[in-house]
């Protein structure tokens, strides 16, 4: 690993860790995540350039993932009108908004049909958060409303770039999508060595 990681982050990581060890159910998890969160982008000067650079596509960059495979940190990195495509997860989510402002909308999805929205959406601003649990028949879209890059911290319950989401289309078509990771070579994902190394307590 190329770079250093960022103390913030590490403690973040080290708790979630120990957080998804302990907690009996995703109740549980996003309760206490949130808060987890909620000071991880308190501020927004920790995480390295190359893992918050802008593309002319959404980028997500893969900050950890347990070996256990029970949850990742990513990155999201959505430029001027971008957005993710409108998803139906199986697992469970944290978001922390670190830079710009983030439009999160819900949906339901009957059936083959289109998907229906449940209100205009929520706008999280600079270190806001909220959490999703996975419920059937249910999506969420992930937009930037405005000017700027917007930069947004999340834990899922899974290693999300690597497995099928269920991406959904404005006419109800259903198609299963893998999204991969934006991280350049001298980048890659933080591991658990360089995260337990000089933990302070």
């Amino acid at each position: 690993m190329s770079m250093r990681v960022p103390e913030p982050l590490r403690r973040f990581i080290w708790d979630i860790q120990s957080m998804v060890e302990l907690a009996d159910d995703p109740r549980e998890i996003l309760m206490i995540g949130a808060d987890l969160m909620r000071r991880l982008v308190a501020r927004d000067d920790w995480l390295p350039p190359d893992l918050r650079a802008a593309g002319s596509t959404p980028r997500l960059y893969k900050l950890y993932h347990d070996e256990m495979e029970r949850f990742c940190v990513v990155a999201s990195v959505l430029g001027e009108g971008q957005g993710w495509p409108l998803f139906s997860d199986q697992t469970w989510e944290i978001c922390g908004v670190l830079a710009g402002a983030l439009q999160r909308r819900s949906f339901v999805v009957l059936g083959e049909g289109a998907p229906q929205a449940v209100s205009e959406g929520r706008e999280l601003a600079a270190s806001e958060i909220a959490t999703a649990r996975a419920r059937e028949g249910q999506a969420s879209e992930i937009r930037n409303p405005g000017p700027g890059a917007v930069l947004s911290i999340h834990v899922f319950g899974a290693d999300i770039g690597t497995v099928p989401r269920l991406s959904i289309g404005a006419d109800g078509a259903r198609a299963p999508l893998v999204l991969g990771y934006a991280n350049p070579d001298h980048a890659p994902a933080f591991d658990i060595l360089t995260i337990q190394a000089d933990i302070v307590d």
